[in-house]
């Protein structure tokens, strides 16, 4: 097999004419793929120029009848040696001049300031409005799936709930056996310097059931299940696989959306749960080796220092943390439109809102329950 031809390049040289002015003898191929290299030598070039000689050019393009004249014309020289089509090509290009400038001039700090502040909130209340009725077509769809049972799709739910929790099981402990560790190491070292190291388990119960294990398990599953429902409805939006359905008389918040939400709300209380178990498993497991604190000793104090109620604050919290991350990952799979650059975009923004509205939800709740008595 004989290997492909290597492509030829355009190229320049420049020689002394007659009366000691400087010729710039093209050669080669001045077309679109081959003239990047000698147009950058050319804007470089800054020495005077009389003529530009095209004679051992060997095919030319508008974008090389464009270099061509452009030399011409800054140095105010003349074109010889030019084929019938680099003429015909180059009269074309000379008549298309503009006066605009390439790009428009910048306005002023004080004016982009504003302008931009303005975008900002014209956009945060275009997607206050946007989500607002998106929650609306689903709690309609809701409704109508409560009265017609049958056409709940009850086999997409229990593939999503897969998806979301018993998929998620895995990184999910991980991640908190790991936070548990740290949680305890980290709250031992401060607490040695007051001899209480034994209030170590307070912390690590506590802080696991009530805040950490909960609001960890929301930001992964934010990044692992919130960006795969955006990726996965915006591939569909951007195929006209949601036109087809809508076509086909099947609703997309029916068959797409509500599994979707219903998966990551239900089963969100039981991720953060585990969650919290398996970051005081962690603890006890540091506690074990650098407190000389015994492993089942850990978790039976657990018992008698960790309230109920915490246990219920983080139960509480959970089903809307997953409420509003599969809202953010299908509402924003449902916006794309145009082209597939818009999928990334979207996916990005869906576990970006999720985590932020995550973490404003939870504060609203710390101040919540502190006011209701289970601070």
């Amino acid at each position: 097999m004989n290997p492909p031809p290597m492509r030829e390049w355009a190229d320049f040289t420049t020689e002394t004419g007659e009366g000691g002015a400087t010729v710039v003898a093209l050669s080669g191929p001045l077309t679109v793929s081959s003239i990047g290299p000698v147009d950058r030598k050319l804007r470089a070039f800054a020495g005077p120029v009389a003529r530009v000689d095209l004679s051992e050019v060997s095919a030319i393009d508008t974008v090389g009848a464009w270099t061509a004249w452009r030399v011409a014309r800054d140095h105010d020289a003349e074109i010889t040696g030019a084929s019938d089509e680099a003429l015909r090509l180059i009269a074309a290009v000379s008549k298309s001049r503009g006066t605009a400038d390439i790009a428009p001039p910048r306005p002023d700090l004080v004016e982009r300031v504003p302008e931009r502040v303005g975008d900002l909130v014209i956009g945060w209340g275009r997607g206050s409005v946007g989500i607002t009725a998106f929650l609306g077509a689903m709690l309609i769809s809701s409704w109508y799936l409560i009265r017609h049972p049958s056409k709940f799709r009850g086999k997409a739910f229990v593939r999503q709930v897969e998806l979301v929790a018993v998929s998620a099981l895995g990184i999910i402990g991980l991640m908190s056996f790991l936070v548990g560790i740290v949680i305890a190491q980290q709250g031992a070292v401060q607490l040695r310097q007051f001899g209480a190291e034994i209030y170590t388990i307070n912390l690590t119960g506590r802080l696991a059931l009530r805040e950490l294990g909960v609001l960890m398990t929301a930001i992964m599953v934010a990044g692992r299940s919130g960006s795969a429902f955006a990726a996965q409805i915006g591939t569909m939006k951007l195929t006209e696989e949601v036109d087809a359905m809508r076509t086909i008389g099947v609703s997309p918040i029916e068959a797409l959306v509500i599994p979707r939400v219903l998966a990551a709300a239900i089963m969100m209380p039981f991720l953060g749960f585990y969650a919290a178990v398996i970051a005081i498993i962690g603890g006890a497991f540091l506690s074990n080796f650098t407190l000389e604190i015994p492993f089942l000793t850990f978790l039976a104090r657990i018992q008698e220092v960790v309230p109920m109620y915490d246990i219920w604050v983080g139960l509480v919290k959970a089903p809307f943390f997953g409420l509003i991350i599969a809202l953010a990952g299908c509402y924003q799979g449902m916006q794309v439109k145009a082209n597939a650059e818009e999928v990334g975009l979207r996916t990005t923004m869906a576990v970006v809102q999720a985590i932020f509205m995550v973490i404003v939800l939870d504060a609203f709740f710390a101040v919540f329950f502190t006011n209701v008595g289970w601070g």
